[in-house]
């Protein structure tokens, strides 16, 4: 697993958990944690930091996104783990631009999606990512 897959693995996590416990966590401490308890060998943990911070700063705008795109799901009808691996996806497109090819971000979501969440999840990440990405390209 690569450095970035493993990093954007974490923030998913780190997302994902803050999320299920109703943001009732710090942040930065769960951050931390999360980097100490699965991060090892990762040199830039910073990415992980960066990412976590960056989607929960834009969380407004990219939940807008997935709202207009996946307008038969309800934002909090749509699993906690979908909802994130989205806006974490969304975050990298949106607010990222150039740092890492579109396709390559839509391809480790759906990577994220087919491993952590349920057997539909792959394609309905790719759908909403695959729609936000043709609205902003």
């Amino acid at each position: 697993m690569s450095n970035r897959h493993l990093s954007r693995t974490i923030a998913m996590q780190t997302l994902y958990e803050w999320d299920f416990n109703h943001r009732s966590q710090k942040l930065d401490k769960l951050t931390n944690d999360n980097i100490e308890q699965y991060a090892g060998g990762i040199e830039d943990t910073e990415f992980i930091v960066h990412l976590v911070k960056g989607v929960v700063k834009h969380q407004t705008e990219i939940d807008e996104k997935i709202v207009k795109y996946a307008p038969e799901w309800p934002l909090d009808k749509i699993t906690a783990l979908d909802r994130n691996i989205l806006r974490l996806g969304i975050y990298e497109m949106m607010y990222e631009i150039g740092e890492v090819p579109p396709k390559v971000i839509i391809n480790e979501a759906i990577e994220m999606a087919k491993t952590f969440s349920g057997s539909s999840s792959g394609k309905f990440v790719n759908g909403v990512l695959g729609a936000v990405y043709s609205d902003i390209a």
